[in-house]
């Protein structure tokens, strides 16, 4: 059983619910996206998600018309196997289509990019063996790319990456729960102080870098909270 995270949008809340791999992820539209499909190779019992990324599948799936494998979706920074500020690790990220040819993964794409419900769907010469869409937050805090701007009463899954980091690190900021409070702001001017950043309590371009830098990648610790 999966205790799954959803930043809802349109109200601005997070929302919990509990379901199996072989059920339906929440907002999912006739069961085209199961839980374990959405976990892919994420060994956590807890996933987020946001709601718009939900319906963005819905409605991707029913222009494309067809079942859509999934090779790779959800993942925590610390389970690694993306860049440092993947949006799989956000939940709002889908690699799918490995099954297919390439002239198949081109009707995919294509759908993916004429569907508008997208933030971003990745050319097709970066991902050779997969197609790559996604619902990521903008705009972002660096100039370069990355994850968006997160400060005290920010709220959804940017806010559950840093908490997970943060935790896993070792500089508690209690429990999963995609609300930025004073637990998170005292958890994240604690990490600043300790990598030599200015400590004002904001996750901006910089400190998103030191903390994905040191948090991707290093495995389940035992201050990591579920």
């Amino acid at each position: 059983m999966a205790k799954i995270l959803v930043y809802n949008e349109s109200a601005n809340r997070m929302e919990t619910y509990y379901r199996g791999d072989n059920q339906a992820m929440p907002y999912n539209a006739n069961n085209t996206l199961l839980v374990r499909e959405f976990r892919a190779r994420s060994s956590s019992p807890t996933l987020w998600t946001t709601r718009n990324t939900m319906l963005a599948w819905n409605s991707q799936r029913y222009i494309y018309g067809a079942p859509i494998y999934v090779g790779a979706a959800f993942r925590r920074p610390w389970e690694n196997a993306h860049g440092l500020q993947s949006q799989h690790y956000a939940g709002v990220a889908f690699d799918t289509g490995q099954i297919l040819t390439l002239d198949q993964r081109r009707v995919l794409y294509r759908s993916a990019v004429n569907s508008g419900v997208w933030s971003f769907v990745e050319p097709l010469n970066q991902t050779p063996l997969w197609v790559h869409f996604d619902k990521r937050g903008l705009p972002p805090a660096c100039s370069t790319g990355g994850y968006p701007l997160i400060r005290t009463g920010s709220k959804g899954v940017y806010v559950l990456i840093a908490q997970d980091g943060l935790n896993t690190l070792g500089f508690s900021a209690g429990s999963l729960d995609g609300v930025f409070g004073n637990n998170t702001r005292n958890a994240v001017i604690r990490f600043q102080n300790s990598v030599g950043l200015f400590s004002d309590g904001i996750v901006g371009c910089n400190t998103w870098r030191a903390l994905q830098e040191r948090a991707v990648g290093i495995g389940r610790s035992r201050t990591t909270v579920d």
